[in-house]
């Protein structure tokens, strides 16, 4: 078993391509030895997004702090707030953006471990 505090994950900067002012820490993954699943938190920045993905897998999201807005392919987008609960199906691409002007968007993603 294992407890710990997001205050105690190493945050990372996200170095991927299309990324602006993302953060990355993965308080509970693979390497701790979960067999299925990885928590990640992403914090974005006030108008920071994360690049535009997709993956084979579900995404499941929770937003602990802020608003932003999830932006599919086609350029529509959903207002994401806090106490949100957000699926984001196999194959449909995406990308989070924080729509603040000075507070942090702050959200779980729940994925497989190999896509941690």
């Amino acid at each position: 078993m294992k407890v710990i505090s997001l205050a105690e994950a190493e945050k990372k900067a996200v170095a991927m391509e299309g990324a602006r002012n993302v953060w990355k820490q993965v308080p509970l993954g693979g390497g701790d030895g979960s067999p299925l699943f990885s928590f990640r938190v992403f914090t974005i920045e006030p108008h920071g997004h994360t690049p535009y993905h997709v993956h084979p897998f579900e995404h499941l999201n929770y937003v602990i702090e802020g608003n932003g807005a999830l932006v599919m392919e086609s350029g529509q987008e959903k207002n994401i707030h806090k106490g949100d609960f957000v699926l984001v199906l196999p194959h449909e691409k995406h990308r989070y953006r924080n729509t603040s002007d000075s507070e942090p968007l702050v959200m779980i993603c729940a994925v497989p471990k190999e896509f941690e």
